[in-house]
């Protein structure tokens, strides 16, 4: 498994597993929608996640959870690029965009950015050449469907090797436009047009689920899966998200995207720790 993640300036550290703190800059996102919304509110909640641990702080403007509306170009420009502006100016930070757009994936980079986390593994139209123009590492994330419509009937062959080959196919199509190797990630889209029992085939399986020769970031934090199997909403999901991000790093996981930044560090260092010690034994 590669221990760094080559980014536009500098490399980042993967020999211990990071965290990626969740800054949704929406008035709609399935778990905090609404709270951090002004760009003051908002780089400040993303210095108390870094303080807490995280490596890396995730910017988002526009929420995939299903259902939700789309929104413009603008509307996410004008969402993410001042927040992205300002926590560069108070911190060092990896910043990355979550974003399917092209022309957002630019301007975020161009403010300060330095990875593209695309749920859409770079499909759209001009996102390849942005990402290449930008010279950003990028997280190659597998989505049935589109975001409003995937989880109306979510159906696989083979739900584990389904997400392998299509990885596979975009790892291909990456390397060709010239995005280097070691500047991708890859992530098996928990909940991204996944029945619960999809979810949990993966979750058993992340060794096989992705191309083993790049990093996985894991996604897991508040899911509905934690709904749907323990009947928790949203606000009671802690416990089931930090059990699923230590048990990924105990799979391999090198980046675990979560909201709960304290809690989900704690977890990961103490799988990590014991993962090492049961290798050396």
């Amino acid at each position: 498994m590669p221990t760094q993640l080559n980014l536009p300036r500098r490399q980042l550290d993967l020999s211990e597993p990071r965290v990626m703190g969740i800054l949704n800059v929406t008035p709609d996102s399935f778990s905090d929608g609404g709270r951090h919304t002004g760009v003051d509110v908002a780089v400040a909640h993303a210095l108390a996640m870094i303080a807490a641990g995280a490596a890396i702080i995730d910017v988002g403007g526009e929420s995939t959870r299903p259902g939700a509306d789309a929104v413009t170009v603008q509307q996410e420009l004008d969402r993410v690029v001042p927040v992205i502006e300002a926590l560069r100016a108070r911190s060092d930070v990896v910043i990355s965009i979550d974003t399917t757009k092209p022309e957002v994936m630019r301007a975020a980079c161009a403010a300060g950015a330095e990875l593209i986390n695309d749920v859409n593994a770079l499909r759209a139209p001009g996102a390849i050449e942005a990402a290449v123009d930008c010279a950003a590492a990028v997280c190659l994330m597998h989505m049935q469907g589109e975001p409003r419509t995937m989880q109306q009937a979510p159906d696989y062959d083979d739900v584990v090797a389904d997400v392998n080959a299509f990885l596979t196919t975009r790892i291909e199509c990456c390397l060709e436009a010239g995005i280097a190797g070691e500047r991708l990630l890859m992530d098996p889209g928990i909940g991204f047009g996944k029945t619960l029992e999809h979810n949990l085939a993966l979750l058993a399986n992340l060794d096989v689920a992705v191309p083993p020769a790049y990093p996985l970031l894991i996604g897991v934090s508040r899911k509905s899966m934690f709904g749907a199997l323990l009947e928790r909403p949203v606000d009671q999901r802690l416990a089931a998200s930090v059990a699923a991000a230590a048990l990924a790093v105990w799979q391999g996981a090198a980046i675990v995207r979560a909201h709960d930044v304290a809690a989900t560090l704690d977890a990961v260092r103490l799988a990590h720790a014991i993962k090492i010690r049961r290798a050396a034994r």
